[in-house]
């Protein structure tokens, strides 16, 4: 194999045709979501008026895999397997004797690793008869992936867009509306919680989930999808670390020393890093696992692990999470799908049993490694996943200086294409750091329940 090779891709009989569910490998349970009022463990009848049977029976399996039906898999053929590249250009530049891979999920239809599971949740509601899905996004990565995959069949799609990211990504509104969607700039005056907020208010993911929550319990012909947090979720995404474990065997490597990937609700660096996590915690590799959060958002470095809301009305399960609390709004960075207060349940589990690392960096550094990267390898990265290159800069420079060549894989969850904004900012010199303060921080946890 030439020493040049930069692409590695699959055969289509090496596709994987299967998720992988962490849960039936962990060393011990993850704590079970409770309903909000009771405290008892959540039942599949107090999913049911949000998703439909096959979705709240992922959300609880313990199987270790769960097949992917044919429809679903026919629409990944348009897009997957998505490339792992060597970054052999970004290497010269920093002079690292690491050796970079990254798993680019940029060519999906919706530009993001979102589709992955946007078209199994509208594939499953279809066959059970729903004909209208609610949901929130914030940069507007999920949002654009649920309307292309409602399109797909036949679903209509009603979208609340965080305030924020509404204001100042108007063309991922223009997208999600090209794929059929229909957008609202959340908080609005269609819903209670939203009405709870002034017109003008930044919002959160929080503050946009209630709102999508809210409308979809009273509609009978209506569902609420969720773009990431959740068990069932983050198993649809699983897709790209299983891929990536293959594709770094055709690159030649044993397994990786280290994996990254940013880490906002989860589903992201879940996908990618928990089919490493299955091999090391079979002793058949040994990675350190890494997720990178904003320091305006810190959830895994700051937040406190407990049960908290999923939304800030109180709409959710009580789900057992590292949490700012649910209240907690986050400053308008440009990495809009990183504002979440809390993180996955089965991500805070796996941080809280030591099994993963976090790591929480500025906005300013992130775009930096952006830059960087687009000017070695071509692509203009999400601003989301800045924050796991910049974080990969710092390894492979601290590779470089203690003598070692460690096999990085990295997760570059989308492109930035639409994002320009974010780096005009940034290229003029007006991107600013907005760090949580300790005393936000303690008002924000002022109010998660005491369980």
């Amino acid at each position: 194999m030439s020493d040049d090779q930069v692409m590695y891709t699959l055969e289509p009989e090496e596709q994987p045709t299967r998720w992988y569910n962490i849960v039936a490998d962990l060393p011990t349970p993850p704590p079970p979501p409770l309903h909000p009022g009771t405290h008892e463990p959540v039942g599949p009848d107090d999913l049911a008026p949000l998703f439909p049977p096959e979705l709240i029976a992922q959300e609880v399996t313990a199987e270790r895999y769960v097949d992917i039906p044919e429809p679903v898999l026919d629409v990944y053929r348009q897009y997957r397997p998505s490339p792992l590249y060597r970054a052999r250009r970004w290497e010269q530049k920093l002079g690292t004797s690491a050796r970079i891979y990254y798993k680019y999920e940029g060519v999906s239809p919706a530009g993001s690793h979102k589709v992955n599971t946007a078209v199994p949740q509208v594939y499953y509601n279809k066959i059970n008869g729903i004909t209208r899905l609610t949901t929130e996004t914030g940069a507007g990565q999920w949002g654009t992936a649920l309307s292309y995959a409602s399109a797909l069949f036949g679903v209509s799609c009603e979208v609340w867009q965080v305030g924020a990211s509404y204001d100042t990504k108007p063309q991922r509104r223009t997208l999600i509306e090209v794929f059929g969607g229909k957008v609202h700039r959340s908080p609005s005056r269609l819903t209670e919680s939203g009405k709870a907020f002034p017109e003008e208010h930044p919002g959160s993911l929080g503050i946009a989930i209630s709102e999508a929550v809210e409308v979809a319990a009273q509609d009978p012909e209506a569902k609420y999808a969720l773009g990431s947090v959740l068990n069932h979720v983050l198993l649809h995404q699983t897709v790209i670390g299983e891929e990536a474990l293959l594709q770094l065997a055709k690159a030649g490597e044993t397994g990786a020393d280290l994996v990254v990937g940013c880490a906002g609700g989860g589903s992201n660096f879940a996908g990618l890093a928990f089919p490493f996590l299955r091999e090391k915690l079979a002793g058949n590799q040994a990675p350190r696992i890494l997720a990178v959060e904003p320091s305006s958002c810190p959830t895994l470095t700051r937040g406190e692990y407990r049960y908290d809301f999923g939304d800030t009305a109180g709409l959710t399960p009580l789900m057992k999470m590292h949490t700012l609390g649910h209240d907690f709004v986050p400053s308008p960075i440009h990495a809009g799908g990183l504002r979440y207060h809390g993180m996955a349940p089965l991500v805070s589990h796996a941080v809280n049993e030591g099994l993963i690392d976090a790591a929480a960096l500025h906005q300013s550094e992130c775009f930096e490694a952006a830059v960087e990267f687009a000017r070695t390898q071509g692509i203009v990265p999400a601003p989301e996943s800045s924050h796991a290159l910049a974080q990969v800069r710092r390894e492979a420079l601290a590779a470089t200086e203690a003598g070692t060549s460690p096999v990085i894989v990295v997760g570059l969850s989308g492109h930035g294409l639409l994002e320009l904004g974010a780096y005009e900012s940034f290229l003029s010199g007006r991107l600013e750091d907005d760090p949580l303060s300790d005393e936000a921080l303690t008002e924000a946890l002022a109010n998660v329940p005491v369980v």
